[in-house]
This record gives structure tokens, sequence and C-alpha cells, in this order.
């Protein structure tokens, strides 16, 4: 018999990027644990692609078409997804872009904002109207709910060319660490996911590069890279209510790539 509290019948799930990579495979595992999901993303044929594969799982599922980096966008999605669904339990703020690979001396202010846009400012959007929403939802005797925010392993080690994305990231887990504190008497948690080297569309062209994949490759003790389905099983015990006492934390997912 299956561990109760993995049971996520009843939940719902909010996942921004969430229709591709780390996010669909978070959506996926939601799902087959019985969880409904509504995945928002800015590109319509891989919303409609996603679908197509949450479906199969029977639960209830939608996608929307939202710029997070807009906070009326993001206003106007987390209003429809409640009027799809009633609720939102568990909000996992996924959506990202990452560097162009300039040096730091030629990052100027439209790339600046372009990282900044998305990594922060809209996680910093979606992730304060999912906890007004789960606070007022307390207030009226249904306390509890899940605020998640995808970091990376940048955010920790020195990445190169990478200082805005990085920047983006630490940020990330110092806002997510403030709210776990600022939320936790609600019953509301706040843990930050910190991906390592994952096979997704956006690393696809260092994966491709051979100076990079046969020197970074083989410092990762598991011997692969990763992959999305390798965050399922973090984001059904986040949502679960097996993970209700565990907030502030940074889940270190790398395959072991940061202790060697």
């Amino acid at each position: 018999m299956a561990y109760k509290a993995f049971d996520l019948t009843g939940k719902v799930a909010l996942i921004t990027g969430g229709n591709g990579g780390i996010g669909l495979g978070m959506a996926k595992a939601i799902a087959e644990a019985s969880g409904d999901v509504c995945i928002w993303g800015t590109n319509e044929a891989k919303n409609a692609a996603a679908l197509e594969e949450l479906k199969p799982f029977g639960t209830k599922v939608s996608a929307l078409t939202c710029n997070v980096g807009d906070q009326q966008e993001v206003k106007d999605s987390f209003a429809e997804t409640l009027s799809t669904f009633g609720r939102v339990d568990g909000c996992f703020a996924n959506a990202g872009v990452t560097s162009d690979g300039r040096s730091f001396l030629d990052i100027d202010d439209p790339e600046w904002q372009r990282v900044m846009g998305v990594n922060m400012d809209g996680a910093f959007y979606t992730l304060q109207e999912a906890a007004r929403h789960m606070a007022e939802r307390g207030k009226a005797g249904d306390p509890g709910g899940r605020l998640v925010g995808t970091a990376s392993l940048a955010a920790i080690s020195g990445a190169a060319r990478n200082e805005h994305y990085a920047a983006t990231k630490g940020g990330l887990i110092s806002m997510m660490n403030a709210i776990a504190v600022e939320f936790a008497g609600k019953g509301i948690t706040a843990n930050s996911i910190l991906p390592g080297w994952i096979e997704t569309a956006m690393t696809e062209p260092m994966f491709n590069w051979s100076k990079f994949s046969d020197n970074v490759k083989p410092r990762i003790p598991t011997g692969r890279w990763g992959n999305p389905d390798d965050f399922g099983g973090i984001a059904v015990y986040i949502m679960s209510n097996a993970s209700s006492y565990h907030t502030g934390d940074t889940f270190l997912i790398d395959g072991g790539y940061f202790l060697f």
C-alpha cells in the first residue's frame, strides 16, 4: 500500500514554466500522484503539448499563457487559475531564462533586465499572489500551502558569464527563506529547489558543446546528466502532507556535483 500522505487527491499545484523541462517533470509526477495541475507558459504550442502529456493521468489539468515578468498578467492568470480550480495548494515559481553567455564586462542593462524580469520579478509576482491567496484562505478556516522557488546550483557556486543569472537565483533563495519565516505560523511552507546540470531545452546548447560536456560530465558522481523526471519526487513530497513541518530548506538535486 502506498504511503497515504503522498496521495495528492484534492490538491492543486500551479507551476510556472510548467510546459517543459523541470516544470513539466514536476507537473507529471504531481498528476500521477492524483493532484490537479495548472501550468503557465509563454508558448501556446508547448502548453498544448504539455497538456497532452498530463491528461492520461486522469486529474484536472489546465494551461495558461502568461509572461510572469508582467505583474498584471500574473494577477489575471492567477485569478483565472482560481476560477478554474477554486484553490491553489502549491505554487512552484519555476519559470526562468538563462544567460546568453556574455562576459560580466559586457552585460548591459537590457540583458540584465531581461534575466531579472523573469527570474526575480516573475518569481516575486507569482509567489506574492499565491501567498496572498493562501493567507486569505487560512483566515477562512482553510490554512496551509506550499511555496516553491526553482533556484540553481549557480546560486551557490561560481558561474562564470552567468553573474546576472546567479544573482537572481541567489536572491530567490533569500526570498524563499524570508517567506518561510513570515508565513510559517499560517501553515505555509516555503522552500527552494536547486537543480544541477539537467538535460532540458535550456541546457541543450551547452551539452552539445563537447568541450563543456567532456569536462563537466565526469565530475558528476552519478555519472549522468539529470533529467526532468528527477524532480518528480521532490515535487510530490513538497505538495504532500508529509512536508508540513519542512520549510526554509534548499533541496540540491545535482547528482552529487557540488560535493565533488
